[in-house]
């Protein structure tokens, strides 16, 4: 059985955890790439007495109206500084509030986001287990892969395949938006775990190291480091998919998956650039490729509408609107509270004026209705498709 809660409570909880996240999401993914920014651009210190005490590193800034000098040390500093600023609420918030909307949107919602009939009959408890299973999974191979290959780029390779492997598994078991949400969660759980399990407790170590009175091994901060450059370059992939929802020409398309590892290595690509260029390369082709892959990804998936057919009246179009499209997209409606968007199917001149977009959402991805909750057949979307190719015409 679903969750129950009242419709206008979950519309407020969306609002008010969507904003949580994306304001935690926007101050940790702000600090990762300012950090990687400050160490791409440190340099050996100049004066002597600097390198004497440690400081591995230095770099000039300008913001906000004043000069700040920032330096680094190569393990830690003689004593430890009062007050120490750390950062890992940022990562925290981050993923609680988006689990939070996992629960709110996907799995209060179940039959209607997370699960597609057409795709897997699951059940709620069902898809929500195996929602919250892949989320541990995700993030505890991926740990043990980094304990085992000590190659970074070995590593990036097999946890590619893996997320193919993995976003092609989850295209069948959940509805298109719930796929590459389900794969964006994941990775920021392997991220939020890097901070929780890996780089906070690095950080205790080196501190706690100092407070017992001898020096800290260098390793600790390594693994912190390893561990900070991973979520770096996981970033932009992740935020395409908490974007993802407003794009069903991507996680409508019969190849879903195979977009969203394309989508997802391109957002790594542009990093890296980013991360190139900080450290004074200037790596001018990988923007160039980037545009490219693209264009290519956007060429590929393009919707191509049904050829030929019979002379569809807009009667018929009509009924097939009026049984699976408007118990929700109506001034009154019956499934929900108040028409989504604001787009109502009551009028033929109103169906006539959303016929690119039923053509779009219905006929060529196929993502609505919502988890398919109407029942809309192949046969009611091709003929929707015909109508519309043949002029939309409503006489």
């Amino acid at each position: 059985m679903p969750l129950l809660i009242d419709p206008y409570a979950n519309e407020w909880l969306d609002l008010l955890v969507r904003w949580l996240h994306v304001v935690a999401a926007i101050a940790w993914i702000g600090s990762s790439f300012y950090f990687i920014a400050l160490d791409n651009h440190l340099r050996p210190p100049k004066d002597e007495a600097d390198a004497d005490l440690g400081v591995g590193g230095e770099a000039w800034e300008i913001h906000g109206g004043g000069f700040y000098q920032v330096q680094k040390y190569r393990v830690a500093p003689k004593t430890l500084p009062e007050p120490l600023h750390w950062f890992k609420w940022e990562a925290y918030t981050t993923w609680l509030s988006g689990f939070g909307l996992l629960i709110v949107l996907y799995y209060v919602n179940a039959n209607t986001y997370l699960i597609d009939k057409s795709v897997a009959d699951l059940r709620p408890w069902e898809a929500i287990a195996i929602s919250v299973a892949l989320l541990v999974a995700a993030w505890v191979v991926y740990d043990g892969l980094c304990r085992m290959i000590p190659n970074d780029l070995a590593l990036a390779g097999v946890l590619l395949v893996l997320v193919t492997l993995a976003a092609w598994g989850i295209s069948h078991l959940f509805a298109g938006r719930a796929e590459y949400i389900q794969i964006g969660a994941m990775l920021g759980t392997m991220m939020a775990g890097n901070v929780f399990f890996v780089i906070i407790p690095a950080h205790w170590e080196l501190i706690r190291a100092k407070q017992a009175g001898h020096e800290p091994d260098a390793a600790a901060g390594l693994r912190a480091k390893q561990r900070s450059v991973h979520n770096n370059y996981l970033t932009l992939p992740v935020v395409f998919t908490m974007i993802s929802n407003h794009f069903p020409i991507t996680y409508g398309h019969s190849y879903s998956w195979l977009i969203l590892v394309a989508l997802l290595v391109i957002g790594v690509w542009v990093r890296h650039f980013f991360n190139l260029r900080q450290a004074g390369r200037n790596a001018w082709w990988i923007p160039v490729t980037a545009a490219l892959a693209i264009a290519a990804v956007a060429v590929a998936i393009r919707p191509h509408g049904s050829s030929g057919g019979t002379a569809v009246p807009f009667t018929q179009a009509q009924a097939i609107v009026q049984e699976r499209c408007v118990p929700c997209h109506s001034a009154h409606p019956t499934k929900v509270d108040s028409a989504p968007m604001g787009i109502v199917f009551d009028t033929p001149k109103q169906i006539q004026a959303q016929a690119s977009l039923i053509q779009q959402v219905a006929v060529l991805t196929k993502v609505m209705p919502l988890g398919n909750q109407t029942g809309m057949t192949q046969a009611e979307r091709d003929t929707l498709g015909h109508w519309i190719e043949q002029g939309a015409k409503t006489r």
